[in-house]
């Protein structure tokens, strides 16, 4: 059994990203995998500051709810980060967050797999491309973890939407029993 974080980070009602996310849950739980789900909405995550004190401290001196997020990134096995496509980037709040998980570069992190859902209302692999080359660069730092895959959902732009397409909510499903 595994510790499998899922971490949705729209701000949207009725999300796309988020339903999808729910999806890859359900698969994870009747996988036998031990699951949290953590959405960023009503979260305050403030921007990082850059002063680098948690290199030697491996804590952060904002003290918000990232905190909490970054400590329940570093105690996950698999991480899996739900993000809207956003001018053919991860959202705002999903950079933000992973900017403020720079703590756990020095940590002894048990997490190991990385995956990305993500849904955009342009249709293509190309649309994304930049979110995830973002993604493996912070993965990248991280030289005990591997970003092992993405799912995709183009072509979904109204709020609901994507629980309407089939495949890709079968794809979400299917992530999260092969976790």
């Amino acid at each position: 059994m595994k510790k499998v974080l899922i971490i949705s980070t729209s701000l949207r009602g009725c999300s796309n990203s988020d339903i999808l996310a729910k999806e890859c849950e359900r698969g994870a739980r009747e996988a036998g995998n031990e699951v949290e789900y953590i959405t960023l909405k009503g979260k305050q995550i403030a921007f990082c500051m850059g002063c680098l004190a948690c290199q030697k401290t491996q804590e952060c001196v904002i003290k918000d709810d990232a905190v909490a997020l970054a400590d329940k990134v570093k105690n996950a096995d698999t991480v899996v980060f739900a993000t809207p496509i956003y001018y053919y980037e991860m959202c705002g709040q999903m950079k933000t967050l992973l900017d403020r998980c720079n703590p756990l570069y020095t940590t002894d992190y048990k997490f190991r797999n990385i995956y990305m859902i993500a849904t955009a209302a342009e249709d293509g692999e190309h649309v994304f491309e930049k979110a995830y080359n973002g993604l493996q660069g912070w993965v990248d730092c991280f030289e005990k973890a591997e970003l092992r895959g993405l799912v995709t959902g183009g072509g979904i732009s109204e709020p609901n939407e994507a629980a309407n397409h089939s495949e890709v909510m079968q794809k979400s499903y299917e992530l999260g029993r092969s976790l």
